[in-house]
């Protein structure tokens, strides 16, 4: 009989992703979407679909005992919050409901597995410092710490057989943010935000799925990790790999950061009107300014044999490839 994994935020990017990897691996998969959630692009899998309700530990409970899943990847967070309370409700509140059904479940599952963020340690400001699995937290954006809340609500958890996962930035087909910048490029932009060094890490979304799925089995609990290709990248790599896949040439420009942080002030502002969140905020900011995002992957080298299949130059080339087969670009 194949093993069943239940998938939150089915219908994300990385959700996507995670779905296709689980049935590659011959995975029974379980899929939680929302009842008003897109799934078109989910309908050619052979899954089955559970819309659950992370406010009842008592109904997770139940549809934990009643499809009896031996692993749970929790994926489903919110990246874009108009409160900090909102983003802790459902980044750490949801997460703890999921993880404590889990375990006074009368089916106990096999392993837990959460998809949290290198934003729930925070960026470094040393620029010759790289950031360990057991770095100190200290996010700085209201996503992060909402992350780093869930990360201490589960290391609380007795019994819970758990590893955490803390992507760097991810990118990959159907990524909607960085597809941003791809789009500003083709139309012979390239923006900049302030003048400062940084140090940047990637990781390509097909080689964390991979990674993800590979825990399950494994005999490995109680562990956090943070993924990258394992490479270092300074604040021109992206932009340039994105430039020769799509073969054009740019006007380069900063923008001072006290304008960006002004425009992103504004946008908050009237966003909160319709109670929505920019794509650009004062949170984004702290984040896409920071000085060094640089991780070490030492010890899931060491633990899993994690040997990325793609750089940054691979990854983007292979994205801007399926954004034009897709008519994204």
């Amino acid at each position: 009989m194949k093993k069943r994994v239940l998938i939150t935020g089915a219908t994300g990017f990385v959700g996507y992703h995670l779905i296709k990897t689980a049935l590659e691996h011959d995975l029974e998969v379980y899929a939680n979407v929302r009842s008003s959630s897109a799934v078109e692009h989910l309908k050619h899998f052979d899954i089955k679909f559970v819309d659950l309700d992370f406010n009842s530990i008592y109904l997770l409970k139940r549809d934990i005992e009643e499809k009896k899943y031996h692993y749970i990847v929790h994926a489903a967070a919110t990246t874009k919050a108009p409160t900090l309370q909102e983003y802790n409700e459902i980044n750490a509140t949801y997460t703890r409901n999921l993880a404590v059904a889990s375990t006074i479940s009368s089916h106990k599952i096999e392993k837990f597995v959460f998809l949290s963020s290198l934003a729930a340690l925070g960026p470094l400001n040393n620029e010759n410092e790289i950031l360990t699995d057991q770095a100190a937290a200290n996010p700085v954006t209201n996503y992060g710490i909402s992350k780093s809340l869930a990360e201490t609500y589960l290391s609380e958890i007795e019994d819970l057989p758990l590893i955490i996962i803390r992507p760097t930035a991810v990118y990959g087909p159907r990524e909607k943010d960085i597809f941003i910048l791809f789009k500003t490029i083709r139309s012979g932009l390239e923006l900049y935000i302030g003048s400062e060094a940084q140090q940047l890490s990637f990781v390509y979304v097909s080689d964390l799925a991979e990674l993800i799925i590979k825990t399950l089995k494994s005999n490995i609990i109680n562990k956090s990790y943070n993924i990258s290709d394992g490479q270092v990248y300074d604040r021109f790599a992206l932009a340039l790999y994105a430039r020769q896949a799509l073969n054009k040439k740019t006007f380069s420009f900063n923008v001072p950061v006290p304008i960006i942080k002004g425009l992103a002030w504004c946008m908050d502002g009237a966003y909160s009107l319709f109670k929505k969140t920019p794509a650009l905020n004062l949170d984004k900011v702290k984040e896409l300014t920071a000085r060094n995002w640089a991780c070490s992957i030492d010890n899931l080298k060491r633990d899993f044999n994690y040997s990325p299949k793609y750089n940054l130059e691979q990854g983007i080339s292979e994205t801007i490839k399926w954004y034009k087969d897709n008519n994204w670009l």
